[in-house]
């Protein structure tokens, strides 16, 4: 009897332990939000690591210094999703207006390029509110090293909820469109799927592609993009299954090539092609236009 009582303890005594030890080892639950946002900013993260190296900086070599004079808006303050304040260069419709068109920087920040890019847009399209959003919150590069920094630096959640906090001031009823250049051409696809049903054409110069299908097929409209054959960031080939995945998504996206290079439509980069930026613009103006 003593023997069988002693047995049952020692059994008793090594369970204990077997399941003391099993739950030291054991991982909390993976949370389905958390695992949904990973693939959310998988493309995010992709351009990030990308745009951290020294060959992706060589692609921009610093930009031209201007002093632009009697530009058409100016700087204001908005909430983000996040619950904190953003930035914007602002230039409202002269007519009351649900048309929203969110300009992007590009992995500068927003300069005084960008503002003259939205100043040429806002006169092009006259019906429109143009909000171009600080991405960086107030940082600006000016030579690629520093660019570099602001880049490895960079939230990409912080950069979701500026964009978020923008289509939000916009209203819930606004019609959004999007056009950004490099880092803000991929910005400006991401705005597509950000604003979901009030999303209504999106402009995306050689910017990194959503790679994401279930994300593809939740854009609500139509794409065009604009792209240099000579461009590794995005290569050709990353161009090509764009095209193909847009397609297998059952989305419109209009692809237009040159014989160019990445920053093609940037005067400050070595790289500008005016015949290939007076083709695009053009093309991007129309497009706006009939969306």
């Amino acid at each position: 009897m003593k023997k069988l009582l002693f047995g049952l303890i020692v059994a008793l005594m090594a369970g204990s332990l077997l399941s003391w030890d099993w739950a030291k080892t054991q991982f909390s639950p993976v949370n389905k939000a958390d695992v949904v946002e990973c693939l959310n900013m998988e493309t995010q993260q992709a351009y990030k690591l990308e745009a951290s190296t020294p060959n992706f900086a060589a692609l921009h070599p610093a930009p031209i210094v201007i002093n632009p004079e009697n530009l058409l808006g100016k700087m204001i303050q908005f909430d983000a999703a996040d619950g904190k304040q953003a930035n914007a260069y602002f230039i409202p419709a002269k007519k009351k207006t649900k048309k929203w068109l969110v300009v992007i920087q590009e992995w500068w920040g927003l300069n005084d390029n960008i503002k003259l890019e939205s100043d040429k847009y806002y006169s092009a399209l006259g019906d429109m509110n143009v909000i171009a959003v600080d991405m960086y919150d107030g940082k600006v590069a000016a030579t690629p090293d520093s660019a570099m920094k602001l880049m490895r630096g960079a939230d990409m959640g912080r950069m979701a909820a500026i964009i978020q906090g923008a289509i939000k001031k916009a209203g819930a009823d606004a019609s959004i469109y999007s056009v950004g250049w490099c880092f803000g051409g991929m910005w400006s696809l991401q705005t597509a799927i950000l604003a979901g049903p009030q999303a209504k054409g999106t402009v995306m110069y050689y910017g990194r592609p959503e790679t994401n299908m279930e994300k593809l097929k939740s854009i609500k409209c139509d794409i065009i993009g604009f792209f240099g054959n000579q461009d590794q960031a995005p290569s050709p080939a990353m161009v090509n299954e764009f095209e193909k995945n847009m397609k297998d998504a059952g989305k419109n996206l209009s692809v237009n090539r040159y014989e160019a290079n990445h920053g093609f439509a940037n005067p400050s980069n070595p790289s500008f092609n005016p015949t290939a930026t007076a083709d695009a613009y053009a093309k991007a103006i129309a497009f706006l236009k009939a969306h």
